[in-house]
């Protein structure tokens, strides 16, 4: 070993000393933290969860991105904790929405729309009554609730935020692409829509409303705007109930298509238009942290970070990356399910990077064992308890992760290895499912990028995750399906 290596070794071993005498007290206020809300004497956690759309494992300049700068959520990432293994319920909107507010697969409340199934504005269903969202589960414990965003659970008005345990919303009820004004004659033209105009479009381009509780506000909303007024909104309504628990979900609208910018960010980026939109969404984020340690609710209050689904690939410089994951939005593959998942709580949550195995819908479990608050006993609830992760007391309980597309199995992960056993291209009308028998098989720790297919060296592997299949399909109990079928073709049909 020469001088330099010498010299870089110690250097190393120092760094990992220094972490570590960080680390201590931080984990020690961690663990008191929630001993001391079991027993009463400490206020419950605040919750904030904030959501984006359509944002790719690769979109974060902390997940690799190297020109979208992300400043505040690389800070959540470096003081508190990022994980490289998080998944959502689903690939696209409303059933990933649906997974978060439930903590259950999209499959048993009906929302398990396939690719081409989304609430569109002339649907008549929504989320139904029945199920327990994360809104209702926090108010049984005194929690104060409030939406700001996107919903896209039903925009009917008995399927609205306030009537699913939220007490304050202010947003849009649907994607931000719908409602288009401009006239289609070919679904080529809805493409041509992100791929050629997508920096000319204006919000009168799309009729969607802007709505306070089920008040109308505006209509066409102005999207140049909504980005800064949802942060300025959220900072607002926390500020007002900061005397009583709280938990405020903050669902962006971008970046998907459409993509609005505020004059502010608008040519800032080296990533163009898109990267002057999760820049901004980055700088709102910083503005909550602020007012977070400006209040004193930083050591009290919880703040997760995540995106609905993995990006849209199919509207090409408009939409995001999935970095080194393969494939997208609408797909079963690693960059349709896998997302960054970032938590921070200075006086809660223990800094490290997590390669464990955490889902949206263990967040609902998560969250209300934090609170204190029982798991509902009268349904099946698919969210494990990753407070230990959190507050730097033992690992994961998940190791299996399950990629439904529509009421299809297609996919299923079980510790290292994943199996394929349908696969579908997205986005494209009509596509055939192919069947692989044998199933497709990678070692996702080895070859997240799923290329090397392995299933002949280990049939073994296929077995053990097909007999965990079937056990899971035992239990499996799906709910009726909401959502009509809607080809392509609807879009052009309706605009």
């Amino acid at each position: 070993m020469n001088t330099n290596q010498f010299q870089r070794a110690v250097t190393r071993i120092l760094t990992t000393l220094w972490v570590l005498m960080l680390s201590i007290p931080l984990m020690a206020k961690a663990s008191g933290q929630i001993t001391d809300t079991i027993n009463g004497s400490k206020k419950q956690p605040n919750f904030i969860i904030i959501f984006a759309d359509d944002l790719g494992y690769g979109d974060l300049s902390s997940y690799g991105h190297p020109t979208i700068r992300t400043p505040y959520l690389d800070q959540m990432a470096t003081e508190g904790q990022k994980w490289t293994n998080f998944y959502v319920g689903a690939s696209v909107c409303t059933p990933s929405r649906a997974a978060l507010m439930t903590g259950r697969l999209p499959l048993r409340s009906g929302t398990s729309g396939a690719t081409a199934k989304v609430f569109f504005p002339d649907s008549a269903n929504g989320l139904p009554d029945a199920e327990i969202t994360l809104a209702e589960q926090l108010k049984q414990a005194g929690y104060a609730t409030g939406m700001v965003g996107k919903w896209h659970l039903g925009h009917k008005k008995e399927y609205l935020p306030t009537t699913q345990g939220f007490d304050y919303y202010f947003g849009i009820p649907y994607s931000n692409d719908m409602d288009i004004t401009r006239k289609l004659t070919s679904f080529e033209d809805y493409w041509a829509l992100w791929t050629k105009e997508y920096d000319n479009l204006t919000p009168a381009d799309f009729n969607v409303p802007l709505l306070r509780g089920m008040e109308q506000l505006e209509r066409p909303a102005d999207q140049n705007t909504l980005t800064a007024r949802y942060t300025a909104e959220a900072i607002k309504w926390i500020k007002e109930n900061k005397e009583s628990p709280f938990f405020m979900y903050l669902a962006h609208n971008l970046p998907h298509v459409p993509l609005f910018a505020s004059e502010e960010f608008k040519g800032t980026s080296k990533r163009g238009l898109y990267g002057d939109v999760v820049e901004e969404i980055d700088h709102g984020i910083g503005q909550i942290m602020d007012m977070l340690k400006e209040e004193g609710l930083s050591e009290n209050t919880i703040v997760f970070f995540t995106s609905d689904n993995g990006p849209w690939l199919q509207t090409k410089i408009s939409g995001g990356s999935a970095g080194l994951l393969r494939d997208g939005k609408g797909s079963t593959w690693e960059g349709g399910f896998r997302e960054p998942g970032i938590f921070w709580g200075p006086g809660t949550i223990v800094p490290k990077m997590v390669m464990d195995m955490g889902t949206t819908m263990d967040i609902f479990t998560t969250f209300s064992k934090l609170a204190g608050i029982p798991i509902p006993d009268d349904r099946v609830m698919d969210g494990m308890d990753l407070s230990p992760v959190l507050l730097g007391q033992g690992d994961s309980p998940r190791n299996e992760v399950f990629y439904y597309s529509g009421r299809d199995l297609f996919a299923m992960r079980v510790g290292p290895y994943k199996a394929h056993f349908i696969t579908q291209e997205a986005y494209v009308f009509n596509a055939e499912k192919v069947r692989h028998d044998p199933p497709l098989l990678f070692n996702i720790e080895e070859d997240p990028s799923e290329r090397f297919n392995i299933a002949e060296k280990h049939p073994e592997v296929i077995a053990e995750i097909q007999k965990a299949m079937q056990i899971h399909g035992k239990k499996m109990k799906p709910g009726p399906d909401l959502l009509e079928e809607r080809g392509p073709e609807h879009i052009v049909e309706k605009y």
